[in-house]
């Protein structure tokens, strides 16, 4: 993914508009634009605010991998799993080892 795909992942998952986020980050709203269009990239200050923005890493934003993670999807996994609440993520972890138990041994979603 690109970071501009990141960065549109991520403001949708919040609900957030551009003029918002950029009103947070002080930034001009045709700026952040760029950033989700494709066309400029943020300096490091900038890319380290919108990881703190987002709760996560400079290297999930610019889809690095640290080889902690073998996939996306695994950033993924552990980035939603770090913005719950406790309670939450022990929901999360039941409901998880729950799927394994009962699982059937298909990968496809499809029958």
């Amino acid at each position: 993914m690109t970071f501009s795909d990141i960065l549109r992942l991520l403001i949708e998952e919040r609900g957030l508009t551009q003029k918002r986020l950029a009103g947070d980050l002080h930034i001009a709203v045709s700026t952040l634009g760029g950033y989700v269009q494709g066309t400029s990239e943020p300096d490091f200050d900038t890319l380290k605010r919108l990881a703190e923005y987002f709760e996560v890493s400079a290297d999930y934003l610019l889809d690095f991998r640290t080889g902690k993670a073998d996939s996306h999807a695994e950033d993924d996994l552990l980035r939603v799993f770090r913005a719950m609440s406790p309670l939450q993520q022990q929901i999360y972890l039941d409901q998880g080892k729950v799927f394994l138990k009962h699982a059937d041994g298909k990968d496809s979603l499809a029958d």
